[in-house]
């Protein structure tokens, strides 16, 4: 189902908890959510949708890659970028790493560690952060 973007930077600066498989809907809504929105963005996250779990979805090429619970566990070769965000209006300053490797649970609640580069890369630090609370 295609939601609401919550643009308040008070919900949006509280911190997520984990996802369970019983937030599997969320999941659906965050894709059904960004297709909607594709020709303004690229990533989401659940908050986004005013839903305060671990939910992530990120549109990598052609598909949408949803992650549950992802964690960042390595970081390498930093650079400062400009991004914006479909909640907040205009474009700020933000640090980002070049390659990423993510441990997440995928769609079907499944483990997966990954390694991520380049703009796919960014997007999932932005939404991570998304879930931690932290604005751009």
């Amino acid at each position: 189902m295609i939601r609401p973007i919550v643009t308040s930077p008070i919900m949006l600066r509280m911190p997520s908890v984990d996802a369970t498989p019983e937030d599997a809907h969320i999941g659906q809504d965050l894709i059904d959510t960004l297709a909607a929105h594709a020709h303004e963005c690229v990533g989401m996250a659940a908050n986004m949708i005013g839903q305060r779990k671990r939910v992530i979805v990120v549109q990598d090429g052609p598909h949408a890659l949803l992650m549950y619970n992802p964690v960042i566990l390595e970081r390498t070769n930093e650079y400062q970028t400009e991004e914006g965000c479909l909640s907040l209006p205009g474009t700020r300053p933000a640090t980002r790493w070049r390659r990423i490797r993510v441990s997440y649970l995928d769609e079907s609640f499944r483990p997966v560690t990954k390694t991520f580069s380049g703009y796919t890369a960014q997007i999932i630090q932005h939404e991570i952060d998304h879930c931690n609370g932290v604005l751009i």
